[in-house]
């Protein structure tokens, strides 16, 4: 057995509702809008997913925000808002079965937020704001920590520490770019391997590591032709899942448009991550 899978080994398992995260376990796709838009086309998105998860034998976990609070412009799209989002968010669980995960920024919104959904996530902004790090992990709920463009990833074992002491260690770990000079990010694949060593799922997400911050006129700006190469390097170098913003058109999305992967694409792309994760795990 190589050392690689000793490492894969060691990584506990994290259940998102029913999907099982890490271990020993084949690779997990979290994906969705950046935003909900609407109540009907998140909900056309969530059962297309769910068909692709199905047909292509991926565990999937619905990602959508319901507020987008970290905008750049005062003019952005933000989203329905607590109250209309995660109504949204429990018609997708009840109607598809999919577990959801979604972004929480204020500490007032974890209670309301949790009674729906699996997994909370830590935005890359915020992931210092102990106030809402402890909130999110007394929720008992799964925390997802988006490693902030601004850290080293060894840092992030002190974001682990603080989920860690209200005594809940349902924890994933997401690389999303380090900030590489001005309105531009880079992915250092190694950034996957430092985080794996503090024994929790590593989620490496492709689109927002393929963001330009604040590189539009008035927001920020991407280049999605690259997210599908980065998603295929970092299922190489050895993560437990791929996060992808997605869209039926991207070009007409309300938020990160320009980094969003066209709906069309992914099942392509879930084929090739999956076979790559396959041969690092040796299930080939």
């Amino acid at each position: 057995m190589s050392a690689e899978r000793k490492k894969k080994q060691a990584v506990r398992t994290i259940r998102v509702g029913s999907v099982p995260v890490g271990g020993k376990h084949p690779l997990v796709l979290v994906a969705g809008p950046c935003v909900i838009e609407d109540r009907r086309s998140t909900l056309h998105l969530a059962r297309r997913l769910a068909e692709l998860a199905e047909r292509e034998d991926i565990s999937v976990i619905f990602k959508a925000s319901y507020d987008k609070a970290n905008r750049t412009s005062i003019r952005a799209y933000r989203g329905p808002g607590l109250d209309k989002g995660v109504e949204v968010l429990k018609e997708v669980k009840e109607r598809y079965g999919l577990p959801v995960l979604t972004d929480v920024h204020t500490v007032a919104e974890v209670e309301q937020a949790a009674a729906v959904a699996d997994a909370l996530q830590l935005p890359a902004f915020l992931c210092r704001q102990t106030d809402l790090v402890v909130a999110l992990g007394e929720s008992g709920k799964v925390v997802n920590i988006k490693k902030g463009q601004f850290l080293a990833p060894w840092d992030v074992r002190h974001i682990v520490e603080k989920v860690e002491h209200t005594g809940n260690r349902r924890i994933l770990l997401t690389e999303r770019g380090a900030s590489f000079g001005y309105n531009n990010l880079v992915a250092d694949m190694r950034s996957l391997l430092v985080m794996r060593e503090f024994g929790y799922p590593v989620i490496f997400d492709a689109t927002h590591s393929v963001q330009l911050p604040g590189a539009g006129a008035s927001g920020t700006a991407g280049d999605g032709r690259w997210a599908p190469h980065l998603a295929r390097a970092a299922v190489a170098a050895g993560c437990d899942g791929v996060f992808l913003e997605t869209h039926v058109t991207p070009a007409k999305a309300l938020s990160d448009r320009d980094n969003a992967i066209r709906l069309a694409a992914v099942p392509a792309l879930v084929r090739h991550v999956k076979a790559i994760d396959d041969v690092v795990n040796g299930r080939t």
